[in-house]
């Protein structure tokens, strides 16, 4: 027995039971159904409302969800609810069935199920269904047939209406003679003109009289389609709509005007108006040269209204800011162009003194469309309408972020000249001071032959730092000359260790010391010694003051060459080999908004007499001026981490060398999942390099989506931490819930040993610190390939 459909019903089964399932489905699929299925309430609910069926079979015993609260929830959603329900059970307790009934079931079939009944049962069901969907469709088209007939009426009756204010509109404008008033047929003939149409022509009535005016031969020829136009609108609805065209007048000169008119009921005459446009022409080119002029000021001029929405932005305004007119109109002011909320705070106090004194003017920090920070001297006017009530506020914004950069680094400049004369001028008596203190040190020993071995070290020690003291009053005044000191090959594991041993010595015992340098046979740099011994010391007493309290100052160094990938990654680096120094300490840390301001001369954090700012405006200096570049990674309640990269004067071949036998990979799939095109890029072109195939994401939604796609073939995901909308760890969880065994890599710039901790516990298989090494990151990628077992051809 079939059914016989233009369109196969659909119907859903949901039953906990596979056997009753697979029965009810080839049955029904056998009668001509179109038949989809579930086991549990929580997927039925969610395939029906993605493709809603035309009947559900439904089971009432169920785990989890039985069949009463499924059907009470399809019956509560919009798009289910209409949906017939026809209940399954081997329960014949009447009560149920009444609650089935009450919670919007149409039926009851009991088990054991008899196909035939369940076959009529269906079939009455659906035959209901869609003779109710046949009627609603039906009252449907009634209604709309209703509705349409009467916007049809209102139509008419407005048009009646727009003809009975056309006629009044009319009549007052002959009355008044403001405007040029014509009849004429639709052949070109104007047969009456009123005196002030007469004189915007340049005619008298005498020509009128003798019909020799036609508003056919007024009008250029380029303009007739416009009149063509209006006639159709005429003939078809008696009415034209105005518009803008030129009439010719006796001198041969035009004159810009608007026309419009009326059929009159009845024949083939016109009553039109028209309204000389000279006037306004010239008005509005006017207007046009004032805002051309506004578009070529480079000052940014905006109207803003007193809610803060944008009226007028000038092209000034779209060079400064970077925001087009089209994307700036109607947005608020105040979310455009601030970011800081004590600066939107303060244009509260800026409003109240703008409605008490008309006008303001000062300097704001304002941002534009690509993040950066602009300073402009902005000059607010407050606008009133003709009743003198406050009407907008007109906003002149001047750039003057660079005059602002010029001054500060004419003051920096100032301060470092005041600073070199100071230098200079103590540098004579200073060296006085230090003369008979590296003398006495000397003779003592001479003097005094039985010295114990212990007097004979405080006394070498006096003479060191006694000389170390000459050299700096050099370096002081080489700095402030400008000048650059000796330079000759330095073997950085005897500066290191001193400075160990000073630090042991001097710091406060709270401060454990932490030497990693002595196994290493480090390279050599090319450099001044006592310069590299200034930035040693400043990094490690910085150290020591961010750990008020106590804490471990770790001090190491080692050899690394810098490859290509490294170097075009990070701008500063050279491919070659360098010698890395860390300073490490677990200290305060710096907060994420000063990080970048740390270098800046005469920037500082500490009490008045506690610091000037130029430690590390000088490190950078000197770091800088030996070719090579630092890097800071630091966290608050973390502590904080001193790269110092050096350019090394040894190892280049050896390294080269090493660099021809990195590991390859076999063809796996690579997904690579970072914010930074050019990270994405670079990284996709070294492991493509290295014979494996990458697929690359630019954020956390996208890498699931590509995931998703492609699960079966990715072997590893190489994943951003720090990225917008969704971070790393979120990304790893989403796409450890598809695959668990997924074997991930975490790449960061900023991640501390904490929050690497924290990022394991999200199951990632290995960390690498950005910027990295192509040898790192290949080494990574082939022991996890390797450990996994990867097979590439079984997973094709």
């Amino acid at each position: 027995m079939s059914v016989s459909t233009p369109e196969k019903n659909v119907i859903l089964i949901v039953d906990d039971t596979p056997t009753n399932l697979e029965m009810l489905l080839d049955f029904l699929e056998s009668s001509g159904f179109k038949v989809v299925v579930s086991e549990e309430g929580e997927s039925a609910i969610e395939m029906a409302e993605y493709a809603p069926p035309d009947l559900i079979l439904l089971d009432i015993l169920m785990p989890e969800m039985d069949g009463f609260e499924t059907c009470r929830r399809l019956k509560t959603k919009q798009a289910t609810q209409d949906i017939p329900i026809i209940f399954m059970t081997a329960l014949s307790d009447r009560v149920d069935k009444v609650k089935g009934l009450n919670l919007g079931a149409v039926d009851y079939i009991t088990k054991p199920l008899e196909h035939e009944e369940v076959l009529a049962r269906v079939n009455i069901h659906l035959r209901l269904q869609n003779l109710t969907k046949r009627l609603t469709e039906q009252n449907t088209r009634l209604q709309e047939e209703s509705e349409k007939r009467k916007r049809a009426q209102e139509e008419r009756e407005q048009a009646f209406r727009a003809l009975q204010q056309s006629e009044a509109r009319f009549r007052r404008l002959v009355e008044s003679n403001i405007i040029g008033i014509i009849c004429a047929d639709l052949d070109g003939n104007i047969t009456e003109a009123n005196d002030a149409f007469l004189r915007m022509m340049g005619y008298d009535r005498t020509a009128l009289r003798g019909g020799s005016l036609r508003w056919d031969k007024m009008t250029p020829s380029e303009y007739r389609h416009l009149d063509e136009a209006a006639i159709a609108q005429l003939l078809e609805s008696g009415i034209s709509n105005p518009f803008e065209k030129e009439f010719i007048c006796q001198n041969g000169g035009r004159i810009p005007v608007m026309i419009g008119g009326a059929l009159l009921e009845g024949s083939q005459n016109v009553v039109s108006f028209v309204l000389d446009l000279t006037e306004h022409k010239q008005a509005q080119q006017k207007i046009f040269e004032q805002a051309a002029l506004l578009d070529i000021t480079k000052d940014a001029i905006l109207v803003r209204e007193l809610n803060d929405k944008i009226r007028f932005w000038n092209k000034g305004a779209e060079r400064l800011y970077g925001w087009k007119a089209s994307e700036a109109i109607g947005k608020n002011a105040n979310e455009l162009l601030y970011r800081q909320q004590e600066i939107i705070d303060q244009l509260q106090n800026i409003h109240g003194s703008l409605m008490e004194y008309g006008s303001w003017q000062d300097k704001l920090h304002q941002v534009t469309k690509s993040g950066q920070e602009i300073i402009v001297s902005s000059r607010w006017t407050l606008v009133r309408d003709d009743e003198g009530k406050p009407n907008s506020i007109l906003v002149v914004n001047t750039d003057i972020t660079e005059k602002k950069q010029l001054e500060a680094q004419f003051f920096r400049t100032q301060r470092l000249e005041s600073l070199g004369t100071l230098a200079s001028g103590i540098a004579h008596d200073f060296n006085n001071i230090l003369t008979p203190v590296l003398a006495v040190s000397q003779l003592l020993p001479l003097k005094l032959p039985d010295l114990d071995e212990q007097s004979q070290e405080l006394l070498k020690m006096v003479e060191n730092s006694a000389r170390r003291g000459a050299a700096l009053v050099k370096q002081i005044l080489s700095f402030a000359r400008e000048e650059e000191g000796r330079r000759h090959r330095v073997q950085v594991r005897h500066l290191l260790s001193e400075m160990v041993q000073i630090a042991q010595q001097t710091f406060p015992k709270s401060i454990e010391v932490i030497n990693d340098i002595s196994t290493k046979n480090l390279w050599t740099v090319w450099a001044d010694a006592t310069q590299l011994h200034q930035v040693l010391m400043n990094l490690c007493i910085n150290a020591r003051d961010a750990m008020s309290h106590g804490g471990t100052l770790t001090i190491s160094a080692e050899n690394i060459f810098i490859d290509e990938h490294y170097a075009r990654i990070d701008l500063d680096a050279r491919v070659g080999p360098y010698i890395v120094i860390s300073i490490v300490d677990t200290g305060t840390g710096i907060r994420p908004e000063i990080l970048e301001r740390i270098f800046e001369p005469f920037f500082t954090t500490k009490e008045l007499g506690q610091g000037t700012g130029l430690g590390l405006s000088t490190v950078l200096g000197i770091i800088k001026s030996h070719g090579g570049f630092l890097k800071v990674y630091s966290e608050l309640g973390q502590g904080s981490q001193f790269k110092v990269y050096l350019p090394a004067t040894e190892g280049t071949q050896t390294q080269q060398t090493e660099d021809l036998n990195l590991p390859k990979g076999h063809g796996e799939l690579i997904l690579v999942v970072d914010d930074e095109l050019a990270i994405r890029e670079i990284t996709k072109t070294l492991l493509e390099k290295y014979n494996y195939n990458v697929l690359t994401a630019s954020d956390g939604i996208e890498a699931i989506a590509i995931y998703a796609q492609h699960k079966d073939r990715i072997a590893v995901v190489l994943m951003d931490m720090m990225m917008p909308s969704m971070d790393g760890s979120t990304t790893i969880r989403a796409l450890h819930k598809i695959n668990p065994q997924l074997k991930i890599i975490a790449t960061s710039g900023l991640i501390s040993n904490k929050k690497l901790a924290e990022a394991a516990g999200v199951g990632i298989e290995a960390f690498l610190p950005k910027p990295y090494m192509a040898k790192e990151l290949l080494d990574s990628l082939g022991k996890l390939i390797r450990s996994t077992g990867f097979n590439l051809t079984s997973r094709r």
